[in-house]
């Protein structure tokens, strides 16, 4: 292992700044929502060849990849490049894709979530080149991965079993507000089809309206999120997986990771006019899963809510299939479950960034002077709220992942977007050290603390 100059990383990372800067700002530029990250891939395969990348490629997917070094192992470092859209403009004090910057502050679509990372990475990787600090028998791949907000993790079902590359580990740059996070919960996207009779308005009970009987469900799965975990209680609470009682193997995690929660995000109906009683509804529930849930467990809590068995055979309740093709027209087929993962925090790559990040700043987060409302008395070490790749990459393949990332999670999705430069450099410093400080002899066991069961289809 090389010996580290932190303070020369440091220098090299801040001497850079600018430069990371003007290429967030000109990937903000490019929209690049879900499916139409063309533009946005040029600009930054442009970048990795320009800062003299050993290979930059495009997959069949439209991911781009740059590799620095010749070993045989890889250690790849993740951004997704697709955006949310703007939702509405007058919700934003700024042009979203022109954007802003100040002394503090870039903001534009895409700054926290998630084009920011992948400057971090980029430089990273070119300061690592600069100074010979690949380390020996790896090749540094960084990864700027498509349709993550439409379908997370599917880009690197596609890298694992289509490109064929399986790293050792991966970094993801989700944006961490200035901590290293080692795990998620998972998610899945349920839906509940409803089947009704239609009829003439003017004489309902001739009918049998799917909308009523949806709106019982809907009841229902309010409650699943809502309630306690009485006895008493008909519906028990997704609550219940923080109790020893209902997980008894994984309610630690659970409490770590944050209770399970569900929401219909959705929702749809069939009828031959708006003089008709309607045939049909479905909804869509948005499902996030802590340590000790399933895919199988979560399908049957609304298969088994009293008003699902109440209405019987005219009730289905599935797990969305994602089909959508990408910008280059490629389509992967996979299933909306996206696992839910731990890591152990004495994993030989977590500790490589929390040691990292103490002899470059110290044991508590840093930021600049508008970020450090969201920081200040957090653990270094701790986990996200939303799902990242990592529920494919860990998750699904068993790849040990960590994060760090600059930017913040509440400015994901949201209007007036802003990401901070402070957080440019210090990733990029962070990442050249851990790079070079992982050390995989020192594991001790599965780095995985908990993941979640995969479903039996052969995803390819």
């Amino acid at each position: 292992m090389k010996e580290l100059d932190y303070g020369k990383i440091k220098e090299a990372a801040k001497a850079y700044n600018a430069d990371m800067t003007a290429f967030l700002r000109a990937m903000i530029s490019h929209p690049s929502e879900s499916c139409e990250e063309g533009e946005v891939v040029a600009c930054i395969k442009a970048e990795m060849e320009k800062l003299g990348f050993d290979e930059v490629k495009v997959d069949g997917l439209g991911n781009v990849m740059g590799f620095i070094g010749k070993g045989e192992k890889i250690i790849a470092i993740d951004s997704h490049i697709d955006t949310v859209g703007i939702g509405n403009r007058d919700n934003w004090d700024f042009d979203p894709y022109e954007g802003f910057e100040d002394d503090q502050l870039i903001g534009g679509r895409g700054g926290s979530d998630q084009e920011g990372g992948l400057a971090s990475a980029t430089y990273a990787a070119k300061i690592m080149k600069d100074m010979d600090l690949i380390p020996e028998g790896y090749k540094v791949m960084v990864v700027g991965s498509v349709q993550e907000e439409d379908c997370d993790g599917m880009c690197w079902q596609y890298i694992y079993n289509k490109d064929g590359i399986k790293p050792e580990f991966v970094i993801s740059t989700e944006p961490t507000d200035g901590g290293i996070y080692r795990g998620h919960r998972g998610r899945m996207e349920i839906r509940v089809d409803v089947h009704g009779v239609s009829c003439h308005g003017s004489a309902p009970d001739r009918g049998d309206n799917a909308i009523y009987k949806m709106a019982d469900i809907i009841a229902d799965v309010r409650s699943l999120n809502n309630n306690g975990c009485d006895e008493s209680t008909e519906v028990k609470g997704l609550v219940k997986m923080l109790d020893p009682k209902y997980n008894p193997e994984h309610f630690e995690d659970a409490r770590f990771l944050g209770r399970g929660t569900c929401t219909v995000s959705q929702v749809f109906y069939t009828s031959p006019s708006r003089c008709a009683v309607a045939d049909s509804c479905a909804i869509s529930i948005d499902r996030r899963m802590t340590a000790g849930e399933t895919y199988e467990s979560c399908l049957e809590e609304v298969r088994n809510l009293p008003s699902v068995k109440k209405y019987g055979d005219d009730v289905k309740v599935s797990m969305y299939m994602y089909d959508r093709p990408s910008w280059t027209g490629e389509v992967y087929e996979t299933e909306a479950y996206f696992p839910t993962w731990i890591n152990k925090e004495s994993a030989p790559h977590v500790k490589a960034l929390v040691d990292a990040h103490k002899a470059l700043f110290g044991d508590e987060r840093i930021g600049c002077e508008k970020s450090m409302d969201k920081r200040a008395g957090r653990p270094l070490c701790d986990k996200w709220t939303f799902s990242t790749n990592c529920v494919s990459i860990q998750g699904r393949y068993g790849i040990p992942c960590v994060g760090f990332g600059p930017g913040a999670e509440s400015q994901a999705h949201a209007p007036n977007e802003v990401t901070y430069k402070q957080d440019l450099s210090t990733c990029a410093a962070l990442y050249v050290a851990a790079l070079n400080l992982y050390d995989p002899s020192a594991a001790t066991g599965d780095a995985t603390e908990f993941r979640a069961t995969l479903t039996g289809n052969d995803i390819k």
